[in-house]
């Protein structure tokens, strides 16, 4: 494994421990509030996280300007946010699962499409 791979799992796992505890934390303060929005919540937070790890740790021999990769990589956490919230919709809706398992699916099944985007596109060498 090489330090941009360590530093990948390093930030998309701090990222989705981000989004994971946001969720909760909006989740018990108002539970009311539909899955899907409380996800969005979560996702909103972890970009933060995510975007400052990934263009500082596990891609910082990037030559893209910082604005670019900033708009590149929105994009890129959008269509992972996309592909997340319809993993965990269904899971929730679907098949009727707790929404903590249905989350912890979509953030794996997004990070694979999230790193293809991010190393291949967002933070191209």
């Amino acid at each position: 494994m090489n330090a941009g791979h360590f530093w990948f799992l390093v930030t998309g796992a701090s990222a989705a421990l981000t989004h994971m505890a946001v969720f909760a934390l909006v989740t018990r303060l108002w539970p009311a509030l539909m899955p899907e929005l409380t996800n969005a919540v979560g996702f909103v937070v972890a970009f933060c996280v995510s975007f400052v790890g990934h263009r500082w740790f596990s891609f910082k021999g990037t030559s893209t300007p910082l604005l670019t990769s900033l708009v590149r990589f929105a994009a890129t956490a959008l269509a992972g946010f996309v592909c997340n919230e319809v993993v965990f919709s269904a899971l929730v809706r679907l098949a009727d699962w707790p929404s903590w398992l249905a989350l912890f699916v979509a953030l794996v099944v997004a990070a694979g499409q999230t790193f293809v985007l991010g190393r291949f596109w967002a933070f191209k060498r």
